[in-house]
C-alpha cells in the first residue's frame, strides 16, 4: 500500500483538500483504488458542535458522522466511500488516549505525546487504508506547519513514513508564493521558511504545491528547487483557476503531478483518461442558458457554510447545460425590508438547514413568496420545517405555528421533538444523523425525478413534522411526498398545483457530484429554467 501526505504551510485555506482531492480524480483515473482522510488538529472531538461562522458547513457521512466539509471534496471529486473513520481529530485522538489509560490499556506507563498520541494517529492511517482495500491512502493534515496543535500529526507521519519505507511515501507540501504588487514580483521566502519549518520536523517534501495568482518562471521554479531543496520538476504551478474548482485536476495534469506522484511511489499505472471530467468543466464554462437562483439563509457572508449547496447547484447546471449565477440573500434582511425587494425576478428560490431562531421569519417570507408567486422552490431540512410553518399559518390560518425548537409554548407545534429526542441534553451527535430510507409516493414530483419509490438519503436533523397536523394539511393542498420507511416521518413535502415546491427534511447536496447531478437538485433547476423562459407575471 501507498501512501500520500499533504500538509500546508504560510497561510491556512491555501485549498490543500481540493489539492488531495484532485489528485485522487487524477489517481482514480489511472485504475487505482484511492482512500482520502483529513487530520483535525483541533481538540473539538468533530466539527457537528462548531459554528458554521468558524468551519464551514459541517458534511454529514452515510454512517452519521459529522466531519470537516473538506470530505465532502473527497466525495465529490472522487468514489471513494467515507466513514467516520475518514475525519481524525485532536479531539478524537486525546479522548481515545485517555480512554485506554483509564482502562489501563497501558500497563502502568507513563502516558506521553511520542509514543502514545502518535500511535493513536498511525493506527488510523494504516486502519482506513487496510479497511478499505486501497492502492493509495491520501491523508491531509490540516493547519499550518508551526502550528503547535499540528506537531503531534506531523511528528505521527514523521515516523510512519520511517515504518513504511522510502518507496511507499510521498509527502506533498502546499505553500503560497504572494505577489508583491510594490515589487512586481511573486516571493518564494515565505515558501521557503514553511519548507524549512517542515524539515526541522524531519520531513522532506517530494512535491512541492506553489498557490499562486500569477504565472511561475523558470527562475521561480530554479530558485525554489534550490532553497527547497526538490527537483526542478516537482515545483507545481497551481494558479487560481479562471472559472471552476473543477478545473484543478485538469491543471495539475497540466503539471504532470500525477506522474511524478506515481514515480515516487514506484508505480505504472495507465495515463488517466479525464475525457468524461473535461466534457463536465466545459459545460459548467460554457454553458447555453442560465438562470437566477436566491439562496436565503443565515450564514450567507462565510463562503463555505454552504459548500456543498452551491456545488450541488453547479453541477445540476452543467447537466442541464445552465449556468446558475446564485444570489446569497441574508434571511434577516428579508425580514427586515420584505421578501419582494430580494426575490423578484429570480428564478428559484432555495432555502438551506441551519439552527436557531435568527433569520427563521425571513426564511418564512421567502417560502410564502415563492409559493405564492409560483417561483420553484427548493427547501433542505430547516427549509423544509418553515415551509411546514408558512404552509400552517397563511393556508390553514393557524397564524401562531410554528416549530418548537423556536417557540416551546406555540399553540400549533406543526414542528416537533420526537419521543426519543425529548431527553437528549448532549449537543454533539445526537441527532437523526446518516443514511436513512424514504418512501415516494406515486404521481408526486420528487417520484418523478427520482425515477424510483425507495430512496436512501442523509439527514442531520432533531426536529419533525407533526403527524398530527398532516390531514389537515393535505386537505389544504399539501402532498406529502414521502416518509420513513420504519417510522413514518414525514421526509418530503410539495404543494399541489405549483410547478416545483418541493421540500425535504434530508440534505441532497451531500449525495451530488459532478457528473451525476443529485435528482432533486436537477429538478429544481429545470423547473428554474421553465420560469425564466416565459414571461413575468
Amino acid at each position: 500500500m501507498k501512501y500520500i501526505f499533504v500538509t500546508g504551510g504560510v497561510v491556512s485555506s491555501l485549498g490543500k483538500g481540493l489539492v488531495a482531492a484532485a489528485l485522487g480524480t487524477l489517481l482514480e483515473n489511472r485504475g487505482l483504488k484511492v482512500v482520502l482522510q483529513k487530520f483535525d488538529p483541533y481538540l473539538n472531538v468533530d466539527p457537528g458542535t462548531m459554528s458554521p461562522f468558524q468551519h464551514g458547513e459541517v458534511y454529514v457521512l452515510a454512517d452519521g458522522a459529522e466531519t470537516d466539509l473538506d470530505l465532502g471534496h473527497y466525495e465529490r471529486f472522487t468514489s471513494t466511500d467515507l466513514s467516520r473513520r475518514n475525519n481524525l481529530t485532536a479531539g478524537q485522538v486525546y479522548e481515545n488516549v485517555i480512554a485506554k489509560e483509564r482502562r489501563g490499556d497501558y500497563l502502568g506507563k507513563t502516558v506521553q505525546v511520542v509514543p502514545h498520541v502518535t500511535d493513536e494517529i498511525k493506527s488510523r492511517i494504516r486502519e482506513v487504508g487496510q479497511n478499505q482495500n486501497a492502492d493509495i491512502v491520501i491523508t491531509e493534515i490540516g493547519g499550518t506547519t508551526g502550528d503547535i496543535e499540528g506537531l503531534p500529526f506531523l511528528e505521527a507521519i514523521r515516523q510512519f513514513a520511517l515504518e513504511v519505507g522510502p518507496d511507499n511515501i510521498c509527502f506533498i507540501h502546499v505553500t503560497l508564493l504572494p505577489y508583491i504588487k510594490a515589487a512586481g514580483e511573486l516571493k518564494s521566502k515565505p515558501s521557503q521558511q514553511s519548507v524549512a519549518k517542515l524539515r526541522e520536523i524531519g520531513i522532506q517534501p517530494h512535491i512541492l504545491v506553489c498557490r499562486t495568482d500569477q504565472p511561475i518562471d523558470r527562475e521561480m521554479r530554479q530558485k525554489l528547487s534550490l532553497f527547497c531543496n526538490v527537483p526542478i520538476e516537482s515545483v507545481i504551478e497551481e494558479q487560481d483557476v479562471a472559472h471552476t474548482i473543477y478545473e484543478l485536476p485538469l491543471v495539475l495534469q497540466r503539471e504532470r503531478m500525477d506522474s511524478l506522484v506515481c514515480k515516487y511511489l514506484r508505480l505504472e499505472p495507465r495515463p488517466a483518461d479525464m475525457t468524461a471530467w473535461r466534457l463536465f468543466v466545459d459545460r459548467v464554462i460554457a454553458p447555453k442558458y442560465h438562470i437566477n437562483v436566491a439562496v436565503v439563509g443565515k450564514y450567507i457572508e462565510h463562503q463555505d457554510a454552504y459548500k456543498s449547496i452551491y456545488e450541488s447547484l453547479t453541477h445540476a447546471g452543467a447537466a442541464a447545460d445552465t449556468r446558475v449565477d446564485v444570489h446569497r440573500v441574508d434571511a434577516e434582511d428579508i425580514e427586515a425590508e420584505g421578501a419582494e425587494k430580494f426575490l423578484m425576478g429570480m428564478d428559484g428560490v432555495l432555502v438551506p438547514g441551519g439552527f436557531g431562531i435568527r433569520g427563521v421569519e425571513g426564511k418564512i417570507l421567502a417560502a410564502k413568496y415563492a409559493r405564492e408567486m409560483k417561483i420553484p422552490y427548493l427547501g433542505l431540512c430547516l427549509g423544509m420545517q418553515i415551509a411546514v410553518v408558512e404552509f400552517a399559518r397563511n393556508v390553514l390560518g393557524l397564524t401562531q405555528a410554528h416549530s418548537t425548537e423556536f417557540n416551546p409554548q406555540t399553540s400549533d407545534p406543526v414542528i416537533a421533538l420526537i419521543e426519543e429526542q425529548k431527553q437528549v441534553t448532549n449537543k454533539g451527535g445526537s441527532m437523526r444523523l446518516g443514511n436513512y430510507p424514504c418512501l415516494l409516493t406515486e404521481g408526486s414530483l420528487s417520484r418523478g425525478v427520482y425515477g424510483s419509490d425507495e430512496i436512501v438519503e442523509r439527514h442531520r436533523h432533531r426536529f419533525e413534522f407533526n403527524p398530527d397536523y398532516r390531514a389537515r394539511m393535505e386537505e389544504k393542498g399539501m402532498l406529502i411526498a414521502g416518509v420513513s420507511r420504519e417510522e413514518k416521518l414525514v421526509e418530503v413535502i410539495e404543494i399541489k398545483g405549483h410547478p416545483w415546491y418541493v421540500a425535504c427534511q434530508y440534505h441532497p447536496e451531500f449525495l451530488s457530484k459532478p457528473n451525476r447531478a443529485h435528482p432533486l437538485f436537477l429538478g429544481f433547476v429545470n423547473a428554474a429554467l421553465k420560469l425564466a423562459e416565459r414571461p413575468r407575471i
